[in-house]
């Protein structure tokens, strides 16, 4: 009875440890290390996991047509700039846009359209 019980909690700790391990692929990656300075970001409303729409909504509260802004929406949802980039029917289809100003632009039309909820 007791190899059993012995057994189970072996096999149940062995279970959480597999869970929490990050993938082979991630455990072989050496640890980034960025030099680069952060973009210019709003201020934060409290602290905690919070919603791509609650960032995006913060990037609002920067200058309109700032570079300051863009960094903001950019550091939220970073660009991936295509040649040809399809119309964007969401905000992640913004990223997609190359030039800077049409890129704003569109991450500020879906940003705007956001629904404001009250944060407690």
């Amino acid at each position: 009875m007791k190899k059993m019980l012995a057994l189970i909690v072996l096999l149940y700790s062995a279970g959480a440890f597999a869970q929490n391990a990050p993938p082979a692929e991630e455990a072989a990656k050496p640890a980034a290390t960025d030099a680069v300075k952060p973009p210019a970001r709003a201020k934060s409303h409290g602290t905690g996991s919070r919603s791509i729409a609650e960032k995006l909504q913060d990037c609002l509260e920067l200058d309109d047509g700032t570079k300051d802004r863009l960094d903001c929406y950019d550091a939220v949802i970073p660009p991936k700039p295509k040649p040809k980039p399809p119309a964007a029917k969401g905000v992640m289809d913004c990223r997609f846009i190359k030039e800077q100003d049409e890129r704003l632009g569109c991450f500020n039309g879906f940003a705007e359209s956001i629904p404001k909820f009250s944060r407690r």
